[in-house]
């Protein structure tokens, strides 16, 4: 992934693109701070595939709460610019499920955990992200176990 990244850097930087490689160079910061804060804690080396994705994830989750704000504050210029560096991070992001198909997974889950009530939701929940790190919207799949347990 970082490989990735540093590649597309080179051809922001390239091409001109400065705001793509503003948001590329984020993207890498993110990672290293990430990369740190678990050496610090003493949890390895390096990150992981996994780590990685999450690290964009938040990225993208915060731009979004920041997108959402600006457009309750009348700040169109700033919403553009949220969303045109979601659009970069997504890049690198594996491709999101559809609603339906999060639907179906979260209820094989159901099925397959032996889930009853909204006290399983731990170990369901724990599948998902087994299953479909960085595919699926999690707050989204919690919201629809929550509606299958009640």
């Amino acid at each position: 992934m970082r490989d990735r990244i540093a590649e597309a850097m080179k051809r922001a930087l390239k091409s001109g693109d400065k705001q793509r490689l503003a948001t590329l160079r984020l993207m890498m910061a993110a990672i290293k701070d990430r990369e740190i804060a678990l050496q610090m804690e003493g949890k390895g080396a390096g990150l992981t595939e996994g780590d990685t994705l999450q690290v964009l994830q938040k990225m993208v989750k915060q731009r979004r709460d920041s997108a959402e704000a600006y457009e309750k504050g009348g700040r169109p210029e700033l919403v553009a610019q949220e969303r045109a560096e979601i659009a970069v991070i997504e890049e690198f992001l594996p491709r999101q499920m559809r609603e339906a198909d999060v639907r179906e997974a979260v209820s094989q889950a159901v099925q397959e955990v032996g889930a009853k009530s909204i006290k399983d939701m731990g170990p369901v929940m724990a599948e998902l992200r087994k299953r479909y790190a960085g595919q699926m919207d999690f707050a989204k799949a919690s919201a629809l176990l929550r509606e299958l347990l009640k």
